[in-house]
């Protein structure tokens, strides 16, 4: 039917690429009209053009595949192996997979003896199959919502990205088991990756700062990670995030990161768009799809019990299993190896692509604000915290400090140093939500501890204990970040001075409007700082010249 409409409107005559940008872009843009993220609009550009007998092709997977591998090799370059070594990382990540997979699979057992169709006579291992599938949340989603907020380096953001790592570990696992997926055993030659790394190492210190940068991000995650594990029959992406983690600990790994950002972004929207497009499901395969959505919930309140019981606080889980809260991509990987296997029936292949894309649709809205919903529930879900805490997750002490400095990146140590210098190292504290950069600061001496400035409890946490804060620089990259915090402080109503960045002059409209006392614009103003920090020599330059005309 819907191949008959693409031809009767002459869309199957257009080229599929050029089509699906125009959607995308248009549907992208108004999800952000209606203040929803643009994937939601991407996703249904692809579910459009599929109602109109428009079809995925080997370009728009190739662009999916690229995004893909980038994101992952962005997410590793970020990532830190002691993360994965945290028991709320590793045992959360295990228990829900435990769990999920026993009570889906006993469920699906028991409605095989009387259902019909896709859900009467399977078997106990296509059930547990499926489960299987219904465990992992997607790495792509996960990641792209925390980078959009600013909160991938956050408590609940490592969390989160950890545990969707070792649910990867899990489906590398199964399909490396599954006889169309056994590795190669020169599988084993990979470790030789690790002999690489002085030398990449050395080519990154070498590379400088404009095109050759996001070039070699690009060689390392596609040609040596992905294309070493595809060789020996790994999941390409793995390798881009194998990869990500081996550099993660060079000097410029962020500025590595960051080069490949708006590249990362474009491409990903193949990933959602491919999505969309995939097959053709019939009113079973939605049934199903929408049925297994309902059980997003469990999912998620799962999450959030374990973590809780994991010593996190119930804003750190809540904010880290809400992002964990769709079916993921790497489902549909298992179930179609189940599939080509003759495992299970080729239907739930289907039926696991709509539960994903449906997924992403009813999540996407709610991840968008995330900390104005947990506002709303702090009171029940405080009831499940533990007595004890994580120890990254305990409150904040600032001491004497009347100047709090929030985000200790070049900007924000830049503030807390000139800060320090004119009114002496007790009076400015700098708060930092990344512990690699808490550590950095601390060694150099500075005052600097770890805390992120969109808790939602931070500042409840702070009426606590007495504190003598009068102003509070907000110095953070993201504006979503910035503009949350300011909606928290005065929540609390605090009374202190507010100074923030921007790097629009939209943002710092709406941060002015917000409360914000002061907001440096970081483009517009960068060159009138830059002219008022070489005002003396530029003054005395022009002086010498003019007496030089004179003379002449």
């Amino acid at each position: 039917m819907s191949d008959s409409i693409a031809a009767l409107l002459g869309l199957s005559e257009l080229p599929v690429v050029p089509l699906a940008i125009a959607l995308a872009f248009l549907l992208g843009l108004g999800a952000r009209y209606f203040a929803l993220p643009p994937l939601a609009g991407f996703l249904l550009a692809g579910f459009v053009l599929n109602a109109f007998g428009v079809r995925s092709n080997a370009v728009i997977k190739e662009i999916a595949d690229a995004g893909v591998m980038l994101l992952l090799f962005t997410i590793g370059l970020k990532l830190r192996l002691s993360t994965l070594a945290r028991a709320d990382v590793w045992g959360v990540a295990s228990l829900h997979s435990l769990g999920t997979m026993l009570s889906f699979g006993a469920a699906m057992i028991a409605l095989s003896s009387v259902g019909t169709g896709l859900l009467g006579g399977m078997t106990p291992v296509a059930a547990i199959l499926i489960a299987f599938a219904l465990t992992f949340s997607s790495t792509v989603f996960g990641v792209k919502v925390l980078d959009e907020r600013g909160e991938a380096n956050a408590l609940h953001g490592r969390t989160a990205v950890g545990i969707l790592v070792i649910q990867d570990l899990f489906a590398v696992a199964f399909l490396s088991l599954a006889a169309a997926k056994a590795p190669s055993p020169w599988a084993f030659a990979l470790l030789g990756l690790l002999l690489v790394r002085p030398v990449l190492n050395k080519i990154l210190d070498r590379v400088g700062y404009r095109e050759l940068l996001p070039l070699f991000g690009l060689f390392a995650a596609v040609v040596l990670g992905a294309g070493a594990f595809a060789l020996v029959g790994l999941k390409p992406d793995l390798g881009a995030l194998v990869m990500g983690i081996m550099m993660a600990p060079h000097k410029r790994s962020e500025e590595l990161a960051d080069s490949l950002f708006g590249l990362k972004e474009v491409l990903l929207i193949g990933f959602f768009l491919d999505i969309g497009l995939s097959g053709e499901p019939t009113f079973e395969h939605l049934a199903i799809a929408v049925a297994l959505v309902f059980l997003l919930p469990v999912q998620a309140g799962l999450f959030f019990f374990l973590m809780t019981r994991f010593k996190l606080r119930a804003r750190s889980a809540f904010l880290a299993a809400l992002s964990l809260s769709t079916y993921s991509e790497f489902g549909l990987i298992v179930a179609t190896v189940s599939a080509g296997n003759g495992w299970i029936d080729e239907g739930w292949v289907m039926v696991l692509a709509m539960a994903v894309s449906v997924s992403f649709l009813l999540v996407a809205p709610l991840n968008v604000k995330p900390h104005r919903l947990y506002r709303r529930l702090h009171r029940f879900l405080r009831r499940f915290e533990s007595k004890e805490r994580h120890n990254e997750d305990l409150p904040l002490d600032i001491g004497d400090a009347t100047v709090a400095v929030f985000g200790m990146g070049r900007v924000g140590t830049g503030a807390y140093e000139y800060l320090r210098r004119r009114y002496g190292a007790g009076v400015v504290i700098g708060i930092e939500s990344n512990l690699d950069k808490v550590a950095l600061h601390q060694k150099t001496g500075r005052n600097v501890i770890h805390g992120d400035a969109t808790d939602s409890d931070f500042w409840e946490r702070m009426r606590e204990s007495p504190h003598h804060l009068t102003a509070v620089l907000l110095a953070m990259p993201e504006y979503r970040a910035n503009m949350y915090a300011v909606q928290q402080m005065k929540a609390d109503d605090f009374k202190g001075f507010i100074g923030a960045l921007a790097k629009f002059s939209d943002q710092a409209r709406l941060l002015k409007v917000a409360g914000v006392d002061a907001v440096f614009n970081m483009y517009a103003e960068a060159g009138t700082g830059f002219a008022s920090s070489v005002d003396d020599s530029l003054a005395a330059a022009v002086k010498a010249k003019a007496t030089t005309s004179t003379s002449a």
